[in-house]
């Protein structure tokens, strides 16, 4: 398949949440290993007006990838035992980033399941920190352009809007009421499998990006 370019990146982060959906993500190990994921589920998170994202108070250490161009990976350690990877967005000194929720197995499940340590395939990559232990990302891949040989995304059709569900974002705290939560409706990969319909109000947590 055909791998997206630097103009694919070049959008608002929540038309981004929504055009992600469908593609394929690639991770090429230096093991020679190669594990593959459809994007089934997105949020969106901006520095501006977003008290949920990471950067909206300002760049940080941690943070400052955020502000850097589109089409890196910002990875960060979340409720200190996952990491959860997202796809930086908005112009370069603009903070914007795309969580990557969910994926659909595709191809290296052998060595996901090994990993993830379970055989159920639906369980993979159902989740944010589930998704990156399965693609074997880390720490290491922070600030990993998606223009390289080691992580980047292939084309596939985009979703037919009617497919595409909307809701609240999931385990955050504050800036509750953004439907910046984007996945495909059905799809028995993503985090919630009673999304066709906004989720109820959780319980406080750690903010998701």
């Amino acid at each position: 398949m055909k791998r997206l370019d630097a103009d694919f990146y070049q959008m608002p982060t929540i038309l981004l949440a929504e055009r992600l959906l469908g593609k394929i993500f690639v991770h090429h190990e230096a093991s020679g290993r190669v594990t593959k994921g459809r994007i089934v589920e997105t949020e969106a998170y901006l520095g501006d007006g977003d008290e949920a994202c990471h950067a909206w108070r300002g760049m940080t250490e941690r943070n400052h990838v955020m502000f850097g161009p589109p089409g890196h990976l910002y990875i960060y350690f979340s409720y200190g035992c996952h990491y959860l990877a997202n796809i930086v967005s908005e112009q370069e000194g603009i903070a914007g980033a795309v969580l990557l929720r969910a994926m659909e197995p595709i191809e290296g499940i052998e060595w996901m399941k090994e990993r993830r340590k379970t055989t159920d395939k639906q369980a993979l990559m159902s989740g944010p920190g589930k998704l990156t232990q399965a693609l074997g990302l880390g720490p290491v891949h922070y600030g990993e352009s998606l223009l390289g040989d080691i992580c980047w995304l292939e084309e596939a059709p985009d979703i037919p809007p009617e497919l595409i569900g909307t809701s609240p974002r999931i385990g955050i705290s504050r800036s509750t009421d953004l439907l910046w939560r984007k996945f495909i409706a059905g799809s028995p990969h993503i985090s919630k499998t009673q999304s066709d319909a906004p989720p109820k109000k959780r319980k406080k947590g750690l903010e998701s990006s």
